[in-house]
């Protein structure tokens, strides 16, 4: 059992958050210096520094923290640290908060898979218009998730959170994860949630097989991290490879998808319709064509906002913080290599 502990967190936390902290983990010494910039806290802190819970965007040079085991982050997806040198090119261990932060993106999807197979966005547009037409059999047909496909890409906690939501509308569910072999799941996971051991999806691909999957979806969901092997996963050529017709919802991040080539795809037919929450570039730059598609939702990045978010991620914290004090392997450990 380690004692005396030396935790540093950067981030604002409330006060019943912070208490919540140091009565559940006895075995530390508990120091909150909320900050934009790391360079704002004293070397000193950072010299004694053992355990570090943190943003992504705020970490330390490896020079200045020589006790440092590990990085909690407050993110799930961690692609804009795990190229740092602290990642990369030491003995480091770095955890991510996924799991603590899935239930209201899966929620986020059932929204935009309803509002599309509802033909919610032509409706809305004909309410602005204040027209009531004539032909609603051809045009506002819905597509019903009952019997229709949807394909989960990446099959982590939000995809399986998504899987688990599906169950009662009677979707068909192919699912799509790098190591296919291998469907259970070894993060983190809220109770009654999730699908720990894989029994959501109908069948389970890997990725390399990703044409063969899109071509069978009505529905396709994008929860992926951001890797060398995702970037631009989704472009022209799968967009072709996807049933006509179909819809895509993206919450992972903005470069897996070729935006071009979304906006080409949406605008020839292709593609029903997207709905879209991340970006390359954001905020979305006004000159970007897929501000004035029809078919097209985007939202500023806000699919994971919810109000007691921190809360629950620092449940999450309190969890590792106790099983690395028991010495204890820690959940959601970040594999550099794989950028996730």
């Amino acid at each position: 059992m380690k004692e005396n502990v030396e935790v540093l967190v950067t981030l604002q936390l409330d006060g019943d958050l912070v208490e919540r902290i140091r009565k559940a983990c006895e075995n530390v010494n508990l120091t909150i210096l909320p900050v934009k910039d790391v360079a704002e806290i004293p070397l000193e802190q950072w010299e004694k520094t053992e355990v570090l819970f943190t943003s992504s965007r705020a970490l330390p040079e490896l020079k200045h923290v020589p006790l440092l085991k590990w990085i909690q982050f407050k993110q799930a997806g961690v692609d804009r640290a795990i190229s740092t040198p602290i990642i990369q090119d030491s003995d480091v261990i770095a955890t991510s908060s996924s799991g603590a932060i899935t239930s209201q993106v899966a929620e986020y999807v059932m929204m935009a898979l309803l509002a599309f197979g509802q033909q919610l966005p032509k409706m809305m547009a004909l309410q602005a218009e204040k027209t009531w037409p004539d032909n609603t059999w051809e045009m506002l047909m819905p597509l019903e998730l009952r019997g229709s496909t949807v394909g989960i890409l990446g099959y982590g906690s939000i995809g399986r959170q998504v899987a688990r939501l599906l169950q009662p509308f009677g979707a068909n569910i192919l699912a799509a994860k790098k190591d296919a072999m291998h469907p259970d799941d070894s993060g983190y996971t809220q109770e009654g949630m999730g699908d720990p051991h894989g029994d959501f999806f109908h069948r389970l691909y890997p990725i390399e097989a990703l044409h063969s999957l899109l071509k069978e979806c009505d529905f396709v969901v994008i929860t992926l991290p951001l890797t060398d092997e995702t970037h631009h996963l989704m472009s022209a050529a799968e967009f072709d490879a996807m049933k006509p017709g179909a819809y895509l919802v993206n919450i992972g991040r903005g470069d897996i998808i070729d935006e071009e080539a979304l906006a080409a795809a949406l605008s020839e037919g292709k593609l029903a319709g997207a709905a879209l929450d991340v970006f390359h570039e954001e905020p979305l730059p006004e000159d970007s064509p897929l501000w004035t598609l029809p078919n097209v939702i985007i939202t500023p990045h806000v699919s994971g906002l919810r109000p007691n978010l921190m809360s629950d991620i620092v449940d999450f914290f309190i969890e590792n913080l106790n099983r690395y004090t028991a010495e204890q392997p820690l959940y959601n450990r970040i594999d550099p290599q794989k950028g996730y």
